[in-house]
C-alpha cells in the first residue's frame, strides 16, 4: 500500500466530494453546468476524477453550492492543488492509460480476467515486447520501448517488500497456446507465470477450454479495490480508443459476481500449475 496519495486518487476523492456537496444542494450536474456557462461533461469529468481539477474550479463549484466554512473550501483547494502533482508515470511522457496505472498504483488487491495474453503484471520484458510490437506493428521503437518500461515499472507492486498488491488472475487457455514471441519466450514465460504464482499474495488459475461458455466470454475486465473505505472499487475494461471505468456498486457487483463465477469454474492453483508447466514443456520440446 503506498505510503503517500497519488494524484489519480486525489482527483477521485475531489470528486466524489464536490459530487456530494452537488446532491446535498440538491442540483442537477446540468444545472450546475448552465450556472457555470461550462458543459455538462466537464461537471461530470471533474465529479469522476477523469480530469484534473483546477483551484479555480473548486472555488467556482464552492460559491454555487454556497458552501461558508472556508475550513471546507481550504481543504478542497488543496486537494485541487494536490491532484495536480506528477506520478511516477508521468517521467515517462504521455501515456494513453495513466488513469489505470494511477489507480493501480494506489490499489491493494486486483482481480483480473485475460481471454487473450498473459496479464500485464505477470509479462516477462520479452513477452511484453513481442506482445506490444504485435499489437502496435506501426508504433516507433521508443514507444514500444517505454511502454514496456512502464509495464515493468507497474510490476514493482508485486514485488514490494511491504504491502504487494494481492493479485487474482484467472486466465483462459487460449492465453497460453497464443504464440508471442516465439518458443523460447512462451517458454521463459510460462515459467515465470508459474514462480510468480507461487508468491503468497498471487494466485492464478487458468480456465480451461473443457468449460465451454462462461461469464467472461465477452472479453477482459479488472476489478481494482482500495484499503481506504472512502475509496470505491472500480471496475476496468480496456478498449482500443478509449478505456471504461465503473464505479456504481451494482456495476461492481454484478462484475464481482462474474469474477465468482470464473473462478469456480476454472482450474484450482495446484492443477493450474501443473496445466501451464505441460504446455510450456510441449514449447521447450
Amino acid at each position: 500500500m503506498p505510503s503517500n496519495v497519488n494524484p489519480t486518487v486525489r482527483r477521485r476523492r475531489l470528486g466524489q466530494e464536490l459530487r456530494r456537496l452537488r446532491e446535498i444542494k440538491g442540483m442537477t450536474a446540468e444545472e450546475v453546468a448552465e450556472r457555470l456557462l461550462v458543459s455538462q461533461s466537464k461537471i461530470s469529468r471533474l465529479e469522476n476524477g477523469r480530469r484534473s481539477i483546477s483551484q479555480r474550479d473548486v472555488r467556482d463549484l464552492c460559491g454555487v453550492y454556497e458552501v461558508e466554512d472556508h475550513r471546507i473550501v481550504d481543504s478542497l483547494m488543496q486537494m485541487a492543488k494536490d491532484s495536480r502533482q506528477q506520478g511516477w508515470w508521468h517521467a515517462f511522457g504521455d501515456i494513453p492509460y495513466s488513469v489505470y496505472i494511477g489507480l493501480e498504483t494506489d490499489a491493494e488487491s486486483l482481480r483480473v480476467y485475460e481471454p487473450q495474453v498473459v496479464p500485464g503484471l505477470l509479462q516477462t520484458r520479452q513477452y511484453a515486447e513481442a506482445l506490444i510490437n504485435g499489437a502496435l506493428p506501426e508504433s516507433a521503437a521508443t514507444d514500444i520501448e517505454k511502454r514496456v518500461s512502464v509495464r515493468a515499472r507497474r510490476q514493482d507492486r508485486i514485488s514490494a517488500p511491504e504491502h504487494p498488491l494481492r493479485l487474482w488472475a484467472v486466465i483462459d487457455e487460449s492465453a497460453l497456446h497464443r504464440m508471442v514471441g516465439g518458443k523460447q519466450v512462451m517458454t521463459d514465460q510460462l515459467e515465470y507465470l508459474i514462480e510468480q504464482s507461487s508468491l503468497p499474495h498471487v494466485t492464478v488459475q487458468v480456465l480451461p477450454f473443457s468449460m465451454g461458455a462462461h461469464p467472461g466470454i465477452n472479453g477482459q475486465y479488472a476489478i481494482l479495490e482500495f484499503p481506504d473505505a472512502a475509496d470505491s472499487s472500480v471496475v476496468y475494461i480496456e478498449g482500443v480508443t478509449s478505456d471504461l471505468y465503473l464505479e456504481k456498486a451494482n456495476d461492481v457487483q454484478r462484475y464481482s459476481v462474474m469474477y465468482e463465477h470464473l473462478r469456480a469454474q476454472a482450474l484450482n492453483v495446484e492443477q493450474t500449475r501443473e496445466f501451464i508447466s505441460d504446455i510450456a514443456k510441449r514449447y521447450a520440446s
